[in-house]
């Protein structure tokens, strides 16, 4: 008897899985439990990267920290691209929404939303260059977004140049917890960048670099250092836009 098949070349193609790792279910409930879970394996991931950095983490060395075979963790996440989005919307996870509730001053909301941020990218210090190159759509960090605008609801400011708001402050953030990386580990070079931003100011050169070294004072506290930028930042943010 003819098979009532149709030939493989008039069979509709199977669906493409879901690109973003968000659009894909954990699981499909059929078959027995699974040993390991996105949350599991996005904590081993933050547990390396943590300890020896971004470049650190791979499948295997996951998988390994699991006791997982590494071809069984692409049941969970296919690839390295989806581990970076479990791992960035993990840490966002930490933020303490209890001691951020909106108080309708948002001057003051922001500044602390800014230290937190500043002391999660502190814990993680692989966190700002993967908010800075990847969208942060998880839900951990679309929490964060709504979280954003509901303290900025009151500038009167629309929803669009909120968000655009939220980009420049995360993009602060994460830019001064890596220039305070880049400090840290590299002390000599910093040393040499003042002596050499000195020569440059009292060459006669530069006048009004030279202005600004007369009296910018000694460089302080780098908390008060980041409260200073930060505050400038709300201010830019929260400002109207220019009209044009």
């Amino acid at each position: 008897m003819p098979s009532s098949k149709p030939p493989s070349s008039q069979r509709p193609a199977a669906p493409e899985a879901p690109e973003l790792i968000w659009l894909r279910p954990e699981r499909t409930g059929r078959g027995p439990k699974p040993a390991h879970s996105r949350t599991s394996i996005a904590a081993a991931a933050v547990e390396i990267a943590d300890a020896e950095g971004l470049e650190a983490v791979s499948m295997r060395r996951v998988a390994a920290a699991l006791g997982a075979g590494t071809m069984s963790l692409y049941n969970y996440v296919p690839k390295k691209e989806h581990l970076l989005d479990l791992m960035l919307d993990a840490a966002v996870a930490e933020y303490d929404y209890a001691a951020l509730a909106p108080t309708g001053d948002c001057r003051a909301d922001l500044a602390r939303l800014g230290h937190q941020q500043l002391g999660l990218c502190r814990r993680h210090p692989w966190l700002p260059a993967l908010v800075i190159s990847r969208p942060g759509i998880g839900p951990n960090a679309l929490r964060y977004t709504d979280h954003f605008l509901a303290v900025t609801a009151p500038t009167g400011l629309g929803g669009g140049a909120r968000m655009e708001a939220m980009a420049l402050f995360n993009g602060f953030i994460c830019q001064y917890a890596q220039y305070e990386q880049s400090a840290a580990a590299g002390a000599k070079w910093q040393t040499e960048l003042v002596g050499y931003l000195a020569r440059a100011a009292m060459s006669g050169e530069y006048p009004h670099l030279a202005q600004a070294f007369a009296t910018s004072g000694p460089p302080g506290d780098p908390d008060t250092a980041f409260d200073r930028a930060l505050d400038r930042v709300i201010t830019a943010i929260l400002a109207p836009p220019t009209p044009r």
